[in-house]
């Protein structure tokens, strides 16, 4: 049986704990529009593009070195019919060492071809993984989203968030 989840490799010029610590920071090569801790472990974050994509992810899983296993417990697109299709899936980080560099393995566990978001999601996530966050742990600089002047009011009641 093969994985239908989507499925990213890098390989970086970097030892492994600062790749793993890297990989930990997703406001430096994801999102600057990321509310909470994206590196404690059962801590939850807020995300957001615009009013594209909302979702709030929590980090489930923390081996050092190793391994990241994020859930996400709530979605929300404005593109797709079903607007909640990533809820319940992980984004799985697992690192090992190749020589003195640090393979990385992204899978998106849930995000399957048959989600109405799978080649928007592919496209962003190829991005993020192979450009922006290869950058950030190789060069220290990730090409993050930037800051897009907050959410409106009406979004902040109903995700909980704090008002800025």
């Amino acid at each position: 049986m093969t994985n239908r989840n989507y499925t990213a490799e890098i390989t970086v010029d970097k030892d492994i704990t600062s790749a793993f610590n890297s990989i930990k920071n997703f406001k430096a090569w994801w999102s600057e529009e990321i509310e909470g801790s994206t590196d404690i472990l059962g801590e939850t974050f807020f995300y957001h593009y615009k009013d594209v994509h909302l979702c709030k992810i929590k980090l489930i899983e923390l081996v050092a070195n190793k391994k990241l296993v994020y859930q996400v417990i709530d979605n929300e697109f404005n593109f797709t019919k079903n607007k909640t299709e990533w809820i319940n899936t992980k984004l799985i980080f697992e690192l090992s060492t190749e020589g003195n560099k640090t393979r990385i393995v992204f899978t998106h566990e849930g995000l399957v071809p048959e989600y109405e978001c799978y080649n928007v999601c592919n496209d962003a996530w190829s991005s993020y993984i192979n450009g922006s966050l290869k950058n950030y742990i190789e060069t220290g600089k990730g090409k993050p989203n930037g800051k897009e002047g907050g959410l409106n009011a009406e979004l902040v009641e109903k995700w909980g968030l704090p008002n800025r």
